[in-house]
């Protein structure tokens, strides 16, 4: 029968420190749960607007959110993390375009703004006239639209995000909101 082994300090085995986990051999959760946090829901009303369908955006943006935790080493490593993410919001929307154009599919609350409404029922139905005019405009000219006027961008990262010029910006711009005047126009008063 063996005796219980008592454990002083002297004699003590040395433990080896815990080796560091490197940024690429794991992903910092808390940066990207904090990243996740604070860009989520802008994330989701980028891809509401250019998809049209509030349900749609949002698996979009998890399915990307999921490939951007994979990737976490390579995407916080970026000059512009939420550049970075959000042209992946961009080309997966884009992508699901190019695969859906078979059949489009759209509900009655397609785009959610998040600007609260203080006139009521005056604002609400302008609200749902302008997103009902927005979903008849062209992809492209949509996008511009929704990036420059509901995320705020400015055209530089516009045209980074969508990989075109600025002046390709400008013009799609000009052409979707010439476009929404015309529609606007031809549109009787309620």
């Amino acid at each position: 029968m063996q005796q219980p082994v008592d454990a002083s300090a002297d004699d003590a085995v040395p433990v080896p420190a815990a080796t560091p986990v490197t940024e690429h051999e794991m992903p910092a959760p808390l940066v990207f749960e904090e990243f996740v946090a604070t860009r989520g829901p802008s994330l989701v009303r980028l891809a509401r607007g250019l998809l049209r369908d509030p349900y749609l955006a949002e698996d979009v943006v998890q399915d990307v959110l999921g490939r951007a935790l994979l990737q976490w080493h390579r995407v916080s490593a970026a000059n512009d993390v939420d550049a970075y993410v959000r042209r992946m919001v961009v080309n997966a929307c884009t992508s699901f375009f190019r695969r859906a154009a078979r059949r489009e599919r759209t509900t009655d609350s397609v785009l959610v703004l998040d600007t609260p409404s203080t006139d009521g029922a005056q604002n609400r139905a302008e609200r749902d006239q302008l997103i009902a005019l927005l979903r008849k405009l062209p992809a492209k000219q949509r996008a511009v639209l929704v990036l420059r006027h509901y995320e705020g961008l400015p055209d530089s990262e516009i045209a980074v995000l969508m990989k075109c010029s600025e002046v390709t910006v400008r013009s799609n711009a000009h052409r979707g909101l010439a476009k929404l005047r015309d529609m606007l126009t031809a549109v009787p008063a309620a």
